[in-house]
Order: structure tokens, then sequence, then C-alpha cells
């Protein structure tokens, strides 16, 4: 599953950054909500595959800490792009003559940064709502099944969610693939076919 949620969103990231057709705000949008799922993965992930594998089930304080860090940095921020992105398919709904002058590159770029900063706010509430709960028992199974649902396979249903079943995505991915093609055999010294 992880290799599914990092390769659907290197796709999309591919697709959104070669083909000039998705330089749109809401590819913008997806673009970055793309990055983020992949870091957002790749926080928690790889450390379970190797606990797993080695059955080491040990992290050091410094390494929980920095993995919770980086895992609320990404959760906040995949929260803040979503609800961007939500707020962009408000106008192109409800104002679609005014769209492209609402969501003009400058807001754009002004919306990302403010998702990316938010998450110092959301970072520092999520940590005091921690610090000041009460430790309540927890069943362990259903806590680790919740914890899989929403670092696993979220990021890795939102490429098909969001992007994957688009038809401007497949025509991306496809003419990205189609100059891959047409770039290879001129590289190998061969001939182009007619």
């Amino acid at each position: 599953m992880y290799l599914i949620t990092v390769f659907g969103n290197l796709l999309i990231i591919l697709a959104v950054s070669s083909d000039s057709h998705l330089h749109t705000p809401m590819y913008f949008f997806l673009f970055n909500l793309s990055l983020v799922d992949i870091c957002f993965t790749s926080t928690t992930v790889p450390k379970m595959l190797t606990s797993i594998l080695t059955q080491n089930k040990v992290i050091t304080y410094q390494g929980c800490i920095i993995q919770m860090y980086f895992f609320l940095l990404f959760a906040g921020l995949d929260v803040c792009l979503l609800t961007v992105m939500a707020y962009d398919r408000f106008v192109a709904i409800c104002h679609p003559l005014h769209y492209m002058a609402i969501m003009n590159p400058r807001l754009c770029g002004l919306l990302v940064l403010v998702s990316w900063s938010m998450f110092v706010f959301l970072f520092y509430c999520t940590g005091l709502g921690v610090y000041l709960s009460s430790a309540a028992t927890h069943n362990s199974q259903s806590s680790a099944v919740a914890s899989v649902m929403y670092t696993v396979v979220t990021p890795m249903l939102n490429p098909f969610i969001y992007s994957l079943r688009n038809k401007d995505i497949k025509g991306g991915l496809k003419r990205v693939f189609e100059v891959e093609a047409i770039k290879r055999p001129a590289t190998l010294g061969l001939k182009k076919c007619p």
C-alpha cells in the first residue's frame, strides 16, 4: 500500500508539473496535496514496516518526538490543503465567470503559503490537547486499525479519488508518456516510426 501511495502521488506530481494544460489553480493545489501525502505517509510507514520485518518495536524518545512532529505537520497541511481545495471548487461553481480573476496565481500562492504555515497553530493546539487530556484506556487493536486507515489508506486513495478518474490528469499523463516514448528512440539512435 505504501508503494501504491507514493507511486500514485508521484504520477500526479509528474503530470501536473510537466503538462502546461494542468497549470491551473485546481491542479496546483492537487500537486501540493500529493506532495504532502507522500511526506505524510513517509513519516510513519517506513518505521512501521521496519518494525514489522525486524520484530523490533523500539523507538528512541528523540525519534518518537521527531516522528510525531512531522506526522502532525503533514496531517495539518493535509487538512489545510483540502480546505483550500474546497474553497477553489466553491469559487469555480458559484462564480464561474469570475473564477480566473478570483483564483489568480498570487492568491493561489498565498493560499498554499497559508496552508503550509497553519501547521504551527495546529501543531501547538494538538500538542496542548495531548498534554491536557487524561490517559484513558484504549483498545490497542482498534487504535492500530484506525492508525493504518488515516496514515496509509487515505493518502493511498487520494490520487484515485482526486485525479486518476479525471480526464485532464489522464490526458496529461498520456502526453508525458508519449513525449518520453518519442524521445527514447532518438536517444538510442533508432529511427522513429512514421
